[in-house]
């Protein structure tokens, strides 16, 4: 038996006078609806109602019940009203991690337009570059580079993040531009200890697949440090296009071996595993993806 329509068809019966327009409204047969209060009736081993040709009346015991059942139902109908409305209005607080140099060169700006559009939303960001526990920490959400580690976390793609080679123009004057990959070997590296395997660099010229070792002397874990050393001259390094795109576009940097299909790190939102996303999250989630998306340019 499903109690909860056998408890709103008995309240709808006494709220209609009888069994038709009871059933007229749930769209049931006046049978389909006699049976449901029948079986409740049984359920509970109660008369709830008394019935004759004419009409129907509440025994005691029917009286008594009604009056705790229609309570509990309306609270619940209240309950699907506010989360309904919840739904359509997020609200709240919403605590995400993203990383150092992203967060605050690409996310911020996005999540200032989101605050602005969603001013019922509270959000606490946490920036940095550690991979916290999203659960232990009660962290609802973090924006990540590359795929989750941890199987058990739900990830969305977001958009995608080019990794880019470059040096100053000044650098390669002097120390020459490197024609192929393996020329790496002779030039100075300076290296972004953000990557997972920092010194393993990889390179895709149509079918062949390059992977260099080019450990750097000056090894740096942020991609703005990287970029600042490249314009002073110091060597080649390779950062994410969000961060080097700037200063190839004003020709502090030079970017090398352009023609070639550069590596790819998605760009991912990562939710705790096991808990229903929360509307707010989602419709962070959704403006991201919406802003940015597997196409987007960060050098626009």
């Amino acid at each position: 038996m499903d109690r909860l329509a056998a408890d709103r068809m008995f309240v709808q019966v006494v709220r209609m006078g009888g069994f038709s327009a009871a059933a007229a409204r749930a769209g049931v047969s006046p049978g389909q609806a006699s049976k449901l209060v029948s079986r409740l009736e049984s359920h509970l081993g109660l008369r709830l109602l008394t019935r004759t040709t004419r009409a129907i009346s509440l025994t005691p015991e029917g009286e008594a019940y009604l009056a705790s059942i229609a309570a509990i139902l309306d609270q619940l109908d209240d309950l699907d009203d506010s989360l309904r409305d919840a739904a359509a209005n997020p609200s709240g607080l919403l605590r995400l991690t993203a990383p150092l140099t992203f967060g605050t060169v690409q996310l911020m700006p996005a999540l200032s337009d989101f605050a602005r559009a969603h001013p019922a939303v509270t959000l606490q960001v946490d920036f940095t570059d550690d991979i916290v526990s999203l659960a232990q920490q009660g962290f609802d959400l973090a924006i990540r580079a590359g795929q989750p580690r941890d199987s058990t976390l739900v990830g969305r793609r977001l958009a995608v993040m080019r990794i880019q080679v470059v040096a100053a123009p000044a650098y390669l004057a002097a120390r020459g531009t490197p024609q192929r990959p393996e020329d790496l070997r002779d030039h100075a590296i300076i290296t972004d200890l953000n990557f997972a395997q920092p010194d393993d660099w990889q390179f895709q010229d149509g079918s062949r697949r390059v992977t260099l070792s080019l450990p750097g002397r000056l090894r740096f874990s942020n991609a703005e440090a990287c970029v600042s050393a490249a314009i002073a001259g110091l060597g080649v390094t390779r950062v994410p296009d969000f961060i080097a795109a700037p200063a190839i576009r004003d020709g502090a940097l030079t970017q090398l071996f352009a023609p070639m299909t550069p590596q790819q790190v998605p760009i991912m939102a990562i939710t705790p595993p096991g808990r229903h996303m929360p509307a707010r999250v989602r419709l962070l989630v959704d403006f991201l993806r919406d802003r940015w998306g597997p196409d987007h340019r960060w050098d626009n």
